[in-house]
């Protein structure tokens, strides 16, 4: 599991998918009956969840982009970032746009302090 998992949810973690809504005549909210208790969006054990899920995308995808990158010499992260992003929403992995951006702003900052600390080094 994701080191990350044992700390608390980032402020910049997205808190859910958005506010839903029913079409009919009358306004209608969607909520859920969790325990007793009427729940718009996700319950923290479920931020929790989809949080670890996408800490541990991060974790995958910097090796994928890593790999790419060594693989693809002339290709920078300004090119490679926006085709993995499509790749992945191509999945149909059911993560929200906000989750998207959090998981790609994550793994950018990632591959630049690998980039920065390269440099460094030489």
């Amino acid at each position: 599991m994701n080191e990350e998992s044992n700390a608390q949810i980032p402020g910049d973690f997205p808190r859910c998918a958005g506010p839903g809504s029913v079409s009919g005549f009358q306004p209608k909210i969607a909520v859920r009956l969790v325990k007793g208790r009427f729940i718009e969006g996700w319950t923290d054990a479920e931020r929790r969840a989809r949080f670890d899920a996408c800490a541990d995308l991060v974790d995958q995808l910097c090796v994928f982009c890593r790999r790419k990158l060594s693989e693809l010499p002339p290709t920078d992260l300004t090119v490679l970032l926006p085709r993995v992003r499509r790749g992945v929403a191509a999945k149909g992995w059911n993560l929200s746009d906000g989750e998207l951006d959090w998981i790609f702003k994550r793994v950018k900052i990632v591959l630049s302090e690998d980039s920065s600390s390269t440099k460094a080094r030489h």
